[in-house]
């Protein structure tokens, strides 16, 4: 069976926590991810990577000694994770809200980039609060936050926590096609 009819088959069961019914086109992926140097990364963390679309554009760039660390909450795009089988990646199967915990255990106290695939519009408003709070406090200074909705409901809470360092692009080539925030930490 294909990855795409896998992916729309666990969609629909799952769209509360999926939030689509397609995988992200690689036009998305790019545009997401054009901006990362790197040559210069240590850690990426991938929020709700479902089956790895935007991961395995990661890993073809990731300089030899970074690591990718997912985490996903849905059991068969946890698995599809698994079997990407790369020695600079880690899945986990916990909630973005543990992002501090979680990487804490894992000796990492600080990231370089957050790529976010959450459909955060649809996540309770104290759980996606959490997240990004927590995603702001774990980035390293000059760390960026990329996240991509297909609305442009969530830009007030981003600007809320990142302040004045937030752009905006739009993709048209994606499923439904999708706004991507960049928001940058700077203190």
């Amino acid at each position: 069976m294909s990855s795409r009819i896998k992916f729309f088959k666990e969609a629909v069961k799952s769209i509360k926590t999926s939030g689509t019914v397609a995988p992200s086109s690689r036009f998305l992926s790019k545009r997401m991810l054009r901006e990362i140097d790197f040559s210069n990364v240590d850690v990426i963390v991938e929020l709700g990577p479902g089956n790895g679309a935007i991961t395995k554009y990661i890993l073809e760039n990731l300089a030899p000694k970074a690591t990718l660390i997912c985490f996903e909450i849905n059991d068969n795009f946890y698995d599809q994770l698994q079997e990407l089988n790369h020695p600079q990646l880690i899945v986990l199967k916990a909630s973005a809200e543990k992002i501090i915990d979680k990487l804490k255990k894992l000796n990492i106290h600080k990231v370089n980039y957050i790529i976010s695939s959450l459909p955060l519009a649809i996540i309770p408003d104290e759980v996606s609060d959490e997240i990004l709070d927590k995603s702001f406090e774990v980035l390293a200074k000059n760390g960026s936050f990329i996240q991509y909705q297909y609305s442009l409901s969530y830009f007030k809470k981003l600007k809320n926590v990142f302040k004045e360092s937030i752009s905006l692009e739009f993709e048209p080539l994606n499923i439904p096609p999708a706004f991507i925030y960049r928001c940058k930490k700077v203190e």
